[in-house]
């Protein structure tokens, strides 16, 4: 509504549809059930294809006719894509499918389902929430808790810090490198790309946090939605720690009722292909989207081609009897492959990100030596050399906190000290915080999906 007033509609509209759909759901029986399921699926995806998609595929129609010497008549739209509107529409398909399904009874009470899929603190950017998690909670008392406020705030400041603090720092870098690439070669790219899977994660998963911090404070429990996803032995295993509740939406929504695994192989591997296919255009109407969604699906697929006689050249050099390397192998050659598809998320255009990968490619031992001893090189990188150190310390603080969560949980460590010691620590985090985030306002990532 602050950019276009009339928006509210959008989802006033939606909200409405998706009421009344899950009442007669629910008392319709038979193929009316499936019908007001259709009708709610139709609305949502279709307001998500006007606005999202319509003008991206009016634009490959154009190319395609073009070339068939034909001129294409649909009009383009000059319309601004509503903030958040691909969470809200999953949100709210996932309601009426349940209740289609019959794992959640319908809403009766308007205002109650109203605020399920207006839900303030992860409306924008998610967690996508179930029905079964949440709808049951806006009908719970939810009595004053020093402690839970307290801990929904430590976990908001942690939150805030990753973003405006790690995320915000590490954007100059890749921002810099990323608008121009023409402007920069092999090595520059290799660090700019690994700092933006540090900044994405930063920023997406900072704002889980204050999402997840904000609900707290006022007494309601979201999904856990990130899970130390670099730190991943697997390209499956980082797709059930990244956005853990966008995955489970894809696969107990798409990948399953198209037959999951238990179909036959070549159907199983379009299943995998075609469910990242869709992932990837969800985030975007940009072929890049969609060929960073294709990456990952070919990843799993070969993986599970691959699989046996990765199995047999582990045996055979002895990885295996050295799990604690062969562990922290896995985990880096995990991060390089889902850093190579972090190109194509991130690049404005395919050739961008094929001319990106190629000059990282083509990066040799002779590069890094010299980024070492010269510093006009690496002053061609950022603005000051000291952003480039800064960018490399706050990753490794971020690892060392992972390595810490692992085994003890922090905010649960920090409230057994004594007040003098807590105290302290909220005006030193509190000052760093401060110190160190950017002079610019950069919008979190995922607003734009």
């Amino acid at each position: 509504m602050t950019f276009v007033p009339i928006y509210i509609l959008i989802l006033g509209v939606t909200i409405v549809v998706d009421y009344f759909a899950g009442i007669l759901i629910e008392t319709q029986k038979g193929k009316k059930r499936k019908l007001f399921l259709i009708v709610s699926l139709i609305a949502n995806i279709g307001v998500l294809a006007i606005f999202k998609y319509y003008n991206f595929i009016n634009e490959n129609l154009t190319l395609l006719l073009k070339g068939l010497h034909i001129d294409n008549q649909l009009p383009y739209l000059t319309i601004l894509l509503p903030i958040g509107l691909s969470f809200h529409t999953f949100q709210a398909m996932s309601y009426t499918i349940e209740v289609y399904r019959g794992n959640q009874k319908a809403e009766r009470h308007f205002g109650i389902y109203s605020l399920y899929v207006m839900f303030y603190p992860q409306l924008v950017a998610g967690p996508i929430e179930r029905p079964q998690n949440l709808l049951y909670q806006f009908r719970k008392h939810h009595n004053f808790d020093y402690q839970r406020i307290v801990d929904g705030l430590k976990l908001m400041a942690w939150g805030l810090f990753k973003k405006v603090v790690i995320a915000d720092q590490l954007s100059l870098v890749v921002n810099n490198v990323y608008d121009q690439p023409k402007q920069y070669h092999g090595l520059n790219f290799l660090i700019a790309t690994v700092f933006f899977a540090f900044q994405i994660f930063c920023d997406f998963s900072g704002y889980t946090d204050i999402a997840l911090g904000a609900a707290k404070v006022m007494g309601f429990k979201l999904m856990k939605n990130f899970n130390s996803p670099y730190h991943a032995k697997s390209i499956s295993e980082f797709w059930s720690r990244w956005h853990i509740s966008l995955s489970t939406w894809f696969k107990d929504y798409l990948y399953i009722p198209l037959g999951g695994s238990r179909v036959s192989v070549p159907r199983w591997y379009f299943n995998l292909f075609f469910v990242f296919l869709i992932s990837g255009l969800w985030h975007g109407a940009n072929w890049t989207y969609i060929i960073w969604g294709a990456l990952n699906g070919f990843y799993l697929i070969f993986a599970l081609i691959s699989q046996k006689i990765r199995a047999k050249v582990v045996a055979l050099l002895g990885l295996n009897k050295i799990p604690v390397i062969y562990n922290k192998v896995q985990v880096l050659i995990t991060f390089i492959l889902v850093d190579i598809a972090w190109v194509f998320f991130r690049a404005h255009t395919v050739s961008d990100a094929f001319y990106i990968l190629k000059s990282i490619c083509t990066t040799t031992g002779s590069d890094l030596v010299q980024l070492m001893h010269n510093k006009e090189l690496l002053g061609e990188l950022t603005p000051s050399i000291s952003m480039l150190g800064k960018g490399i310390a706050l990753i490794l603080l971020l690892e060392i906190v992972h390595t810490i969560q692992k085994r003890v949980n922090i905010i649960e460590h920090i409230n057994a000290k004594p007040w003098p010691v807590r105290w302290g620590v909220y005006y030193i985090f509190v000052f760093i915080l401060l110190y160190m985030s950017t002079t610019t306002h950069a919008q979190f990532i995922y607003f734009q999906f």
